[in-house]
Protein backbone atom coordinates (compact mmCIF):
# COMPACT_ATOMS: atom_id res chain seq x y z
CA UNK A 1 0.00 0.00 0.00
CA UNK A 2 1.29 3.60 -0.52
CA UNK A 3 2.13 6.18 1.55
CA UNK A 4 -0.86 8.34 0.12
CA UNK A 5 -3.30 5.64 0.84
CA UNK A 6 -1.97 5.20 4.58
CA UNK A 7 -1.87 8.74 5.23
CA UNK A 8 -5.92 8.99 4.06
CA UNK A 9 -6.79 6.21 5.89
CA UNK A 10 -5.40 7.85 9.36
CA UNK A 11 -6.99 11.00 8.14
CA UNK A 12 -10.49 9.24 8.09
CA UNK A 13 -9.56 7.44 11.30
CA UNK A 14 -9.01 10.84 12.84
CA UNK A 15 -11.76 12.31 11.75
CA UNK A 16 -14.22 9.97 12.85
CA UNK A 17 -12.71 9.66 16.18
CA UNK A 18 -13.57 13.75 15.97
CA UNK A 19 -16.85 13.71 15.15
CA UNK A 20 -17.59 10.81 18.02
CA UNK A 21 -15.93 12.95 20.63
CA UNK A 22 -17.98 16.29 19.25
CA UNK A 23 -21.11 14.73 19.32
CA UNK A 24 -21.20 12.51 21.93
CA UNK A 25 -24.18 12.31 24.55
CA UNK A 26 -26.17 15.23 22.35
CA UNK A 27 -29.12 14.59 21.20
CA UNK A 28 -30.05 15.88 17.19
CA UNK A 29 -31.97 19.25 18.84
CA UNK A 30 -28.81 20.30 20.52
CA UNK A 31 -26.40 19.42 17.84
CA UNK A 32 -28.18 21.59 15.04
CA UNK A 33 -28.89 23.96 17.35
CA UNK A 34 -24.77 24.35 18.15
CA UNK A 35 -23.15 26.29 15.21
CA UNK A 36 -20.13 25.73 16.51
CA UNK A 37 -20.33 21.89 16.68
CA UNK A 38 -22.41 21.66 13.70
CA UNK A 39 -19.78 23.65 11.65
CA UNK A 40 -16.74 21.17 13.06
CA UNK A 41 -18.69 17.79 12.71
CA UNK A 42 -19.74 18.39 9.33
CA UNK A 43 -16.05 19.71 8.22
CA UNK A 44 -14.80 16.64 9.51
CA UNK A 45 -17.74 14.53 7.62
CA UNK A 46 -16.45 16.46 4.14
CA UNK A 47 -12.25 14.99 5.27
CA UNK A 48 -14.05 11.58 5.64
CA UNK A 49 -15.87 11.51 2.41
CA UNK A 50 -13.06 13.32 0.18
CA UNK A 51 -10.84 10.76 2.07
CA UNK A 52 -13.24 7.93 0.69
CA UNK A 53 -13.19 9.73 -2.53
CA UNK A 54 -9.72 9.54 -3.58
CA UNK A 55 -9.09 5.99 -2.12
CA UNK A 56 -7.73 3.79 -4.21
CA UNK A 57 -10.03 0.68 -5.21
CA UNK A 58 -7.33 -1.69 -4.04
CA UNK A 59 -7.84 -0.05 0.01
CA UNK A 60 -11.80 -0.27 -0.62
CA UNK A 61 -11.65 -4.08 -1.86
CA UNK A 62 -9.22 -4.91 0.86
CA UNK A 63 -11.30 -3.11 3.43
CA UNK A 64 -15.06 -4.19 1.91
CA UNK A 65 -17.07 -3.71 5.36
CA UNK A 66 -16.88 -0.42 5.15
CA UNK A 67 -19.81 0.88 3.64
CA UNK A 68 -18.01 2.85 1.07
CA UNK A 69 -21.11 3.86 -1.08
CA UNK A 70 -22.81 5.43 1.71
CA UNK A 71 -19.53 7.99 1.78
CA UNK A 72 -19.63 8.27 -1.64
CA UNK A 73 -23.58 8.82 -1.46
CA UNK A 74 -23.14 11.45 1.31
CA UNK A 75 -19.89 13.33 -1.32
CA UNK A 76 -22.66 13.39 -4.18
CA UNK A 77 -25.11 15.25 -1.87
CA UNK A 78 -22.46 17.87 -0.65
CA UNK A 79 -21.11 18.37 -4.14
CA UNK A 80 -24.78 18.60 -5.59
CA UNK A 81 -26.52 20.92 -2.77
CA UNK A 82 -23.44 22.26 -0.97
CA UNK A 83 -24.19 20.64 2.23
CA UNK A 84 -25.26 18.25 4.21
CA UNK A 85 -29.53 17.28 4.30
CA UNK A 86 -30.73 16.92 8.49
CA UNK A 87 -31.25 13.44 8.28
CA UNK A 88 -27.83 12.61 6.04
CA UNK A 89 -25.89 14.33 8.65
CA UNK A 90 -27.54 12.81 12.11
CA UNK A 91 -27.33 8.93 9.83
CA UNK A 92 -23.63 9.58 9.43
CA UNK A 93 -23.10 11.02 12.95
CA UNK A 94 -25.02 7.98 14.47
CA UNK A 95 -24.51 5.23 12.58
CA UNK A 96 -21.94 5.14 9.14
CA UNK A 97 -19.03 7.30 11.74
CA UNK A 98 -18.86 4.73 14.19
CA UNK A 99 -19.21 1.75 11.99
CA UNK A 100 -16.56 3.16 9.93
CA UNK A 101 -14.40 3.79 12.68
CA UNK A 102 -14.88 0.21 14.29
CA UNK A 103 -14.01 -1.30 10.66
CA UNK A 104 -10.71 0.67 10.26
CA UNK A 105 -9.14 0.18 13.75
CA UNK A 106 -9.90 -3.87 13.22
CA UNK A 107 -8.23 -2.90 9.67
CA UNK A 108 -5.36 -1.18 11.42
CA UNK A 109 -4.87 -3.81 13.95
CA UNK A 110 -5.02 -6.80 11.30
CA UNK A 111 -3.49 -5.31 8.50
CA UNK A 112 -1.07 -2.65 10.02
CA UNK A 113 0.48 -2.03 6.78
CA UNK A 114 -2.45 -0.36 5.54
CA UNK A 115 -2.02 2.75 8.00
CA UNK A 116 1.76 2.05 7.70
CA UNK A 117 3.40 5.78 7.44
CA UNK A 118 6.76 4.60 6.27
CA UNK A 119 8.21 4.69 3.60
CA UNK A 120 9.26 1.22 1.86
CA UNK A 121 11.97 0.47 -0.36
Amino acid sequence: MSLASATMLNIMLQSCEAVLTLTEDVAPEGFFSSQLTQAETLRHLRIIAENVDRLPMENKTAMSEIDWAGWNVLLSQVRSSGGFERDAIWFAIRAMVPATLMWLRVFRQQQPALFSMTIRE
